[in-house]
């Protein structure tokens, strides 16, 4: 097994999150929503909507912080309908290995130091082994 990169990981998480903020139902929270799934995966120890602001747009944070603010605590997407976008691109990508035998739940919480984040609460997290604010995905 090697460290090197995924083969065009860039374009097809791009790619991905288009799908995803498709359904969002209006084309203005487009923008924010891939900043903020981008800003998910930055290696930055805390990903609020602040330390993500200072790294995707470090000469206007405070503007960046107010755009991804919005799209997490204020922004009138439906959930079920992410949800829906998700399946329908990985299901058939999971069934074109062959049939679904069984599902695998895993924990897909994972440790925060603020508790004021959309989805914080002190609740069970794998990572940690016992309850304390975690992310639930």
């Amino acid at each position: 097994m090697t460290d090197a990169p995924l083969p065009n990981i860039e374009t097809r998480f791009c790619a991905y999150a288009e799908k995803l903020s498709a359904a969002l139902g209006h084309a203005d929270g487009v923008e924010p929503f891939l900043a903020d799934c981008t800003g998910l995966l930055l290696p930055v120890e805390r990903t609020s909507v602040e330390p993500m602001a200072a790294q995707l747009a470090p000469g206007q944070v405070s503007a960046k912080h107010q755009s991804l603010h919005h799209v997490v605590a204020k922004a009138a997407w439906r959930d079920a309908a992410v949800m829906r976008a998700v399946r329908d691109d990985v299901l058939p990508k999971m069934q074109s290995l062959g049939p679904i035998l069984a599902w695998i739940a895993a924990d897909p919480g994972f440790p925060q130091k603020g508790k004021h984040s959309v989805g914080v609460a002190r609740q069970y997290g794998g990572q940690l082994g016992k309850p304390d604010n975690c992310h639930a995905q």
